[in-house]
């Protein structure tokens, strides 16, 4: 498959979880990537798998360590991914941290930290990217959302607010960058297979979405053709278990 033939795409938190899944659905596409995570040993480790599928014939991915809350971090990872391979086609900012905990007990510190990675980071990484966007002649801004973003629940004061503040910036981007050839998307996944949020769902709860259901989504995006714009996807488990 080469949808995807000579475009590039940068992936945030993308060493593991759903980040990984669109980083490898990328390269399977017959792009290139580059992904990012805090943590060099693993952003290593997912850079060599991803290169590995090619036998050495084709350097396919690259890894920058950063952490999205920073906004120089953000401007050193666009920085990467066009040094590496020329150009950017497409920015995925899928980066993104969990805290739940009822408003009351919640440490001003996991406020800031949840907004900044969830929300501040997204602007920081769009920001820096838009004029590689801009001159690529047809990019994409695809935020990896929540339900959550739409459906609050107790404990999720500070998860809510920055997925509710990640729709409104997505849906205000659309309509700045449409005329620049830009098509911004949201994709909103409910229950999915990570460890996200510190629990490891990978394993025993098969009802939930897979991490590659949502990079199968972020394909489908980037496959409509230039007249049809696929500004939100709503993707949910197709039999959660019953409530008593």
């Amino acid at each position: 498959m080469t949808a995807l033939k000579d475009r590039v795409a940068l992936v945030t938190g993308a060493s593991r979880g759903i980040g990984r899944a669109v980083a490898q659905a990328v390269v399977d596409a017959g792009g290139r990537v580059v992904i990012s995570a805090r943590t060099a040993s693993d952003v290593d480790a997912a850079v060599r798998a991803l290169n590995a599928a090619t036998n050495g014939s084709r350097k396919v991915a690259a890894g920058v360590t950063g952490d999205v809350r920073r906004h120089e971090d953000c401007r050193r990872m666009v920085d990467e991914a066009v040094s590496e391979f020329g150009r950017l086609d497409i920015l995925v900012n899928n980066a993104g941290i969990g805290a739940f905990e009822p408003v009351a007990e919640m440490a001003p510190a996991t406020w800031d930290a949840v907004i900044e990675t969830n929300l501040s980071g997204v602007f920081y990484c769009t920001h820096e990217a838009m004029p590689h966007l801009k001159a690529a002649e047809g990019g994409w801004v695809i935020n990896i959302g929540s339900l959550a973003g739409k459906n609050a629940f107790p404990g999720g004061s500070a998860y809510n607010a920055s997925k509710f503040g990640l729709i409104g910036f997505t849906e205000a981007l659309m309509q700045e960058v449409r005329y620049d050839d830009i098509r911004v998307s949201c994709i909103m996944p409910g229950s999915v297979a990570t460890e996200f949020g510190g629990r490891d769902d990978s394993e025993g709860a098969d009802w939930r979405i897979a991490a590659e259901d949502v990079a199968r989504a972020v394909l489908d995006v980037l496959s409509y053709p230039g007249r049809s714009l696929t500004s939100r996807i709503e993707l949910r488990p197709s039999k959660p278990p019953r409530r008593n």
